[in-house]
């Protein structure tokens, strides 16, 4: 069933509207639905099941048939703190974590970060929006603004783990996390990896080294595996 995304202004009690250029065209002339056909909606918080009232070339009108509760999002809230990578690396990073179902993604500038960037790309908030709509989310990843190591509250994580490829004294992700763990935050740094400097200031707040093996991950991959692992201990 094809998945819109609707703005929380455009939810009244019954209805729900669906103005968005792309997701209209969608419905009309790439799935061809038709009124009576039903459609699934999420709102970031809720997702409910519907039924086309009314087509127009601008917008589509829906009858709401059920209201759900989020069923699909993890039962722990996992941050990362991204060194910002390569644009395609960077938006293929985006795009697997929202389908893991990371809680929200900080744009990291690291030492060794070689991308000219200080603010976050709107083109990021699409990615998750658009992977939300294909892997039956309902929650939207946060991308928050672009920050650097000494700039985040390390504080409100119950775990902070990174990973560091030179480590001699690395410990197995399965072995730190437990039940108990309510918010997690992992760092993985950009394509040159993190500096010895940064790693001692992220011992220096917490924060413990794990190991993803004895193979030299890419950065976009061991973002990928190492939420997928934490994410995996939790469903």
């Amino acid at each position: 069933m094809l998945t819109v995304i609707a703005e929380k202004d455009n939810i009244s009690k019954n209805e729900i509207l669906i103005n968005d250029k792309s997701d209209c065209n969608h419905i009309q002339n790439v799935f061809r639905l038709k009124v009576g056909d039903e459609l699934r909606v999420v709102d970031g918080e809720r997702e409910y099941l519907t039924k086309i009232l009314d087509i127009s070339k601008k917008e589509v009108l829906l009858e709401i048939l059920e209201e759900k509760e989020d069923e699909y999002s993890l039962g722990v809230e996992i941050d990362i703190a991204l060194g910002i990578l390569k644009n395609d690396k960077m938006n293929l990073a985006i795009q697997k974590l929202t389908e893991i179902g990371i809680n929200e993604i900080i744009p990291l500038q690291t030492e060794r970060v070689v991308v000219k960037i200080n603010e976050k790309k709107d083109k990021w908030d699409t990615i998750v929006r658009e992977t939300l709509k294909q892997c039956r989310g309902v929650k939207f990843t946060k991308i928050s603004p672009v920050k650097k190591l000494k700039e985040i509250d390390y504080e409100k994580y119950e775990k902070v783990i990174f990973a560091y490829e030179n480590s001699d004294e690395a410990k197995s992700v399965v072995n730190l996390i437990n039940e108990n763990c309510k918010k997690i935050l992992y760092v993985i740094g950009p394509e040159g990896g993190i500096t010895e400097s940064e790693v001692e200031f992220l011992k220096e707040v917490g924060a413990v080294e794990v190991s993803l093996g004895k193979r030299i991950l890419r950065a976009e991959t061991a973002a990928i595996v190492l939420g997928g692992v934490i994410a995996n201990s939790f469903l």
